[in-house]
């Protein structure tokens, strides 16, 4: 390797390098969380892997130790006021700080508000947006303790425009959006930095699962998935990429803002 490769790949080490940081994960234990808590571990994180199913969490945290990662499992109701207390405890007791947050815990229930039940509304903001509120408000103590650190939140293209049959899912994912957007203002002078990254349909336990609540055969509707400028269904390891890039210092300006990543589906 040349001089010259070598500081390329030296700088692009350093800019993407995430050796020494501590993040914690929601809903790591499938789909886009595990993808995230997975290239984070890879890149040098310490994962703490908050889910609700604890068998889940046990199987993403022992694949990144299998790959000589740092990771630890912690049972996580993002609802739950106590449970994100002990998660965000547990997390600082191992590692003594947190550097990243990703909120990608969520909920896809396919009904119009003429369909849906109170307790579904509840559930789908309660998961969703609530469980952003519940452990930001845990993390960012420690983070103006340590000099700053980067939110981020996992939203949607219905973040940001309207879909058919998914009334509570655009309300909470709608509500991140914005939830970011105050966040950075309020905690900017703090070195903390808020976005929220917006993936279209990827490939994941939740997506077949709507294709499921619609009644529809799952390779017509990811036929149909696949319809935007790439012409194919991203996979977790899009959104990840994108999570790591606003968790690196390639990001350090950026903030407050909505990170489509979609295939061109919104264009």
């Amino acid at each position: 390797m040349s001089h010259d490769s070598a500081t390329i790949a030296n700088r692009a080490a350093r800019l993407l390098s995430l050796a020494g940081k501590v993040a914690i994960v929601t809903g790591a234990g499938s789909g886009i969380g595990r993808g995230i808590a997975l290239l984070l571990a890879e890149m040098g994180a310490s994962i703490a892997v908050l889910e609700i199913d604890d068998a889940k969490g046990s199987s993403t945290a022992a694949e990144v130790q299998d790959q000589s990662g740092q990771a630890v499992s912690v049972h996580c109701d993002v609802r739950s006021a106590s449970d994100c207390r002990r998660a965000v405890e547990t997390t600082i007791q191992k590692w003594g700080k947190i550097d990243i947050l990703c909120n990608c815990a969520g909920i896809a229930i396919r009904k119009n508000i003429l369909e849906l039940a109170e307790e579904e509304w509840d559930l789908a903001l309660d998961v969703t947006l609530k469980g952003i509120f519940l452990l930001s408000r845990e993390v960012i103590p420690d983070m103006i303790r340590n000099g700053g650190g980067s939110i981020i939140n996992i939203g949607s293209g219905w973040s940001l425009k309207g879909g058919p049959k998914a009334a509570s899912y655009c309300a909470a994912k709608g509500g991140a959006v914005n939830l970011t957007r105050a966040m950075a203002i309020d905690h900017g002078p703090h070195n903390i930095r808020v976005n929220c990254i917006c993936p279209g349909d990827i490939d994941t336990p939740m997506l077949r699962s709507e294709c499921a609540q619609l009644g529809g055969n799952v390779q017509s509707f990811m036929k149909e998935a696949a319809n935007r400028p790439l012409a194919r269904v991203g996979m977790p390891e899009d959104v990840a990429n994108a999570v790591l890039f606003l968790a690196s210092p390639m990001s350090n300006w950026i903030t407050g803002t909505a990170l489509v990543v979609d295939g061109g589906g919104l264009a």
